[in-house]
C-alpha cells in the first residue's frame, strides 16, 4: 500500500519520547485517519509512525482499515507505486487485494494469508480491491530494513498459517516464532506477528521476548492490558522487560488484535512517503529515479527496465502510475 498523504512529511524514526524500556506496563498509541485515495477515499487509521512512537522493533508503519463497504468507498485502488528499504506486510480479515509488482510476482491478498514484499534497493507495486470484494477489512504493515540489508533483492513472498488454538484462542502467527509456531517467511530483524481472536470475557497470557518491544493493535471489540483499554485501531505497546502480556476481551463481543513485536531497531531512518533511507539526499534520488522511470509509461509506452533501473520493469497490465508527491521545504538528518 502507498502512504496515501496528499503532503507527507520527512520523518527521523528513532527517537521516541514513550520509552523503549521501563516497566511492564501498556501505553495506548492513538490512531489518526488518513484518506487511502480511490473515488470516495476509503479511510485508514494510522497509529505508527507518530510523535510518541516511530518504531516498534523494526516496524515502522501501521494502518488499519475497515470494514468498508466497497460499494460507498470505492475499495482499494493503488496504481503502481514505489518503495525502497522496507518490507510490506498485508494481512486481511475480509475481502481479497490483487497484487502485482515488478519482480513479475502477481497474488492475492486473502483473510488469514500473509502477503510479504521486499523492497530492498527498489521495487514497484499495485494493489486493487477485487470486484467480488464487497467489504474490506485489513491491515497494511512495513518493516524497516536494517543497514546491512536494506539494499537486498526484490522479492515476494506468500504464506498461509495454520491456525492454532492456545486456551481457548485463535492464533495464526505469520511472523517469527510464538506458541511453538513459527513462520518461514524471510526477515532481516528479530519480528514476531500474529493474529489473535478471544472470545467475549476471555483471557490469555501472551509469553514474549522480553527483549523486545511489542504492540498490539486492536482490530475488533475491545481488549485490556493492564489498566489500560484499546479500541479498533489503537495500538497498546510494551516497552522492553515486559515477559508476559496478559490481555482480556471486553463483555460485549470477541476482541481479536494484531501482536507486532521486535528487538528495538537501534537505527535512526528517513522516512518520506513510500521511501525509507538514511539522508534527505538519499530520498531525493529516490524520487528522482522514480519520477524518471515512470514517465514512460505515462506517456503510453511500454519496454522493459533499462540497465540500472532501480524499480524494475513495469507489469504490462499497469495503464497508470502514481506520481510521487512534492517533496517538504523542511531538510531533515537523520541522527545516531
Amino acid at each position: 500500500m502507498s502512504n496515501p498523504d496528499r503532503h507527507p512529511t520527512e520523518l527521523v524514526c528513532g527517537d521516541d519520547e514513550v520509552p523503549s524500556s521501563g516497566p511492564p506496563t501498556a501505553v495506548v498509541l492513538p490512531y489518526r485517519e488518513v484518506p487511502l485515495g480511490g473515488p470516495r477515499a476509503m479511510p485508514v487509521r494510522r497509529s505508527l509512525p507518530q510523535r510518541e512512537r516511530s518504531l516498534i522493533g523494526a516496524w515502522c508503519f501501521v494502518d488499519h482499515y475497515g470494514p468498508d463497504d466497497v460499494s460507498q468507498t470505492g475499495g482499494m485502488v493503488v496504481p503502481g507505486h514505489p518503495h525502497t528499504g522496507l518490507q510490506t506486510v498485508s494481512w486481511l480479515f475480509s475481502g481479497e487485494v490483487e497484487h502485482r509488482d515488478t519482480t513479475g510476482a502477481h497474488a492475492f491478498v486473502r483473510p488469514g494469508e500473509l502477503n510479504i514484499m521486499t523492497a530492498g534497493s527498489g521495487i514497484a507495486h499495485s494493489e486493487y480491491s477485487t470486484p467480488d470484494t464487497t467489504v474490506l477489512h485489513g491491515a497494511q504493515l512495513w518493516v524497516a530494513l536494517p543497514e546491512a540489508d536494506r539494499n537486498a533483492q526484490p522479492g515476494f513472498e506468500h504464506y498461509a498459517p495454520p491456525v492454532t488454538e492456545v486456551d481457548g484462542a485463535r492464533v495464526l502467527v505469520f511472523l517469527g516464532t510464538l506458541f511453538g509456531q513459527t513462520s518461514p517467511v524471510t526477515m532481516f530483524s528479530d519480528l514476531v506477528g500474529a493474529e489473535v481472536t478471544l472470545e467475549a470475557g476471555a483471557s490469555l497470557t501472551i509469553e514474549v521476548d522480553p527483549t523486545h518491544e511489542h504492540g498490539l493493535l486492536c482490530d475488533t471489540g475491545l481488549f485490556t492490558v493492564g489498566d489500560v483499554t484499546a479500541k479498533p485501531g489503537e495500538l497498546a505497546f510494551h516497552a522492553t522487560g515486559t515477559e508476559r502480556i496478559a490481555v482480556e476481551a471486553g463483555p460485549d463481543g470477541p476482541a481479536r488484535f494484531l501482536l507486532l513485536g521486535g528487538a528495538p531497531f537501534g537505527e535512526q531512518i528517513v522516512m518520506w512517503w513510500n521511501f525509507i533511507g538514511r539522508s534527505h539526499d538519499e530520498v531525493v534520488g529516490f524520487r528522482e529515479d522514480w519520477q524518471r522511470e515512470r514517465s514512460p509509461r505515462e506517456e503510453g509506452s511500454y519496454a522493459a527496465a533499462q540497465p540500472g533501473a532501480r524499480y524494475g520493469t513495469f507489469p504490462e497490465a499497469w495503464e497508470h502510475t502514481l506520481p510521487a508527491p512534492g517533496l517538504p521545504n523542511l531538510r531533515l538528518r537523520s541522527r545516531g
